[in-house]
């Protein structure tokens, strides 16, 4: 069982930056697992971000160049920095985990982490 508490976010401006942080439950080893980071606004389906699958990292197109995923295995935390940040950012933000994924996209489906956090919401003014 792994429990993932999120922290960070805000209200901000529109060019402001943010760290979102996702925080692994005491004895999880954060190496161990890819770990993703989600998004939602009323009424829309759940929008992959960004994944650290294991060594490697990926992004949706809106936000590469903007955002960066990193991981901080001591601290058990993987950290989401967003910089530049648009009105378009804001939602609800939500870090997972998983194991394992069946094959080599499953990173951006939500149903493909097993653990997940309550999630941070994010807000940008313009």
């Amino acid at each position: 069982q792994v429990q993932l508490v999120e922290s960070g976010g805000g209200l901000v401006q529109a060019g402001d930056s943010l760290r979102l942080s996702c925080h692994a439950s005491a004895r999880t080893n954060i190496s161990y697992y890819a770990v993703g980071w989600f998004r939602q606004t009323p009424g829309k389906e759940r929008e992959f971000v960004a994944v650290l699958n294991w060594e490697d990292e990926y992004y949706v197109e809106s936000v590469k160049g903007r955002f960066t995923i990193s991981r901080d295995d001591v601290k058990s935390t993987v950290y989401l920095q967003m910089n530049s940040l648009k009105p378009e950012d804001t939602a609800l933000y939500s870090c997972a985990a998983t194991s394992r994924f069946s094959s080599g996209y499953d990173y951006v489906r939500a149903t493909s982490y097993i653990w997940w956090g309550q999630g941070t919401q994010v807000t940008v003014s313009s």
